[in-house]
């Protein structure tokens, strides 16, 4: 499979598992994630999506049971995760309210939970969950400088920015932000023309995008959108999902979708979407469909 390479030392699976689901499947013992895993690495999907409220807070450890119980597993892996929401629930049920914290004290508390939750030495890529009001930017950049430098982090980024939020937290950083994670895709297709994918696209910096199936929505959609992705999906003998994942990565900016499933039937069919060409009137069916109107 084709590698995405977000720095000079860290590159990426052109489609990444994403595990904000993991906790809800009924069977979170480490032999079955463990398949997951391996039924990833089966098709070289070797990134995995990670965030330390996912579960609410919980993922992260059940990854790392099944880490802990085959160590081989993380030397093909690459483990992505975020940090800085505040939820009132698992180990933050005291909290009063749902919010952002990116100091720098509790930036390192939460690399240093997700690495003992996981059982790992080194996160491959730490994210901002999400952008911060009250966010500091020289305390947040100086705290994930120190990370980096110190090893504990490989390369950092952020989710869910817009341009001047990613603008100002690296003016007061050293380590360059190497992705942002947003939604993006047919069921957000908002993101094409509101000036984010342009922004990365012009830094040469590779987006991921999170629910790329719109939460379900592409798999469940009728009308327009439905007859094209059916018709498209018909033709090259896949899915609706292998089609919208597609989409994503027809796009010259190099977009990383991630997928998350617990089934592993459908775990396995998740390099399906890389048989899928589509030229670009195919490209802007699905566009317009999604849409709800033609381009101007």
């Amino acid at each position: 499979m084709e590698r995405v390479a977000l720095s000079a030392d860290l590159s990426i699976s052109r489609i990444a598992y994403g595990m904000w689901r993991l906790a809800d499947d009924p069977d979170v013992s480490p032999g079955h994630v463990a398949a997951k895993i391996a039924a990833c690495l089966d098709q070289e999907i070797t990134t995995f999506d990670q965030a330390d409220i996912y579960g609410d807070y919980r993922a992260e450890g059940i990854l790392g049971g099944a880490l802990k119980a085959d160590p081989h597993l993380r030397q093909r892996m690459e483990i992505v995760t975020k940090c800085d929401i505040v939820a009132p629930v698992g180990r933050y049920s005291g909290a009063q309210v749902k919010h952002y914290d990116t100091s720098r004290a509790h930036i390192g508390r939460s690399v240093e939970t997700s690495l003992r939750e996981m059982g790992i030495d080194q996160i491959d890529l730490l994210l901002i969950h999400r952008p911060d009001p009250l966010m500091d930017h020289h305390e947040t950049g100086d705290a994930l400088d120190a990370l980096v430098a110190g090893g504990k982090v490989r390369a950092v980024g952020v989710s869910n920015f817009r341009p001047w939020d990613w603008m100002l937290l690296q003016s007061a950083m050293k380590t360059p932000l190497v992705t942002n994670q947003i939604e993006i895709g047919l069921g957000a297709p908002d993101a094409f023309s509101n000036g984010d994918l342009a922004f990365h696209q012009r830094q040469g910096q590779h987006l991921m995008a999170w629910s790329p199936l719109g939460g379900g929505a592409v798999m469940q959609a009728t009308g327009p959108l439905a007859i094209v992705l059916d018709e498209i999906a018909a033709a090259a003998g896949v899915d609706r999902a292998a089609v919208a994942v597609a989409f994503l990565l027809a796009h010259p900016a190099g977009i990383v979708p991630v997928m998350g499933t617990n089934r592993l039937s459908r775990i396995a069919r998740l390099s399906d979407a890389l048989d899928v060409r589509l030229d670009r009137e195919s490209w802007f069916r699905l566009y317009e469909a999604a849409l709800g109107h033609e381009v101007p």
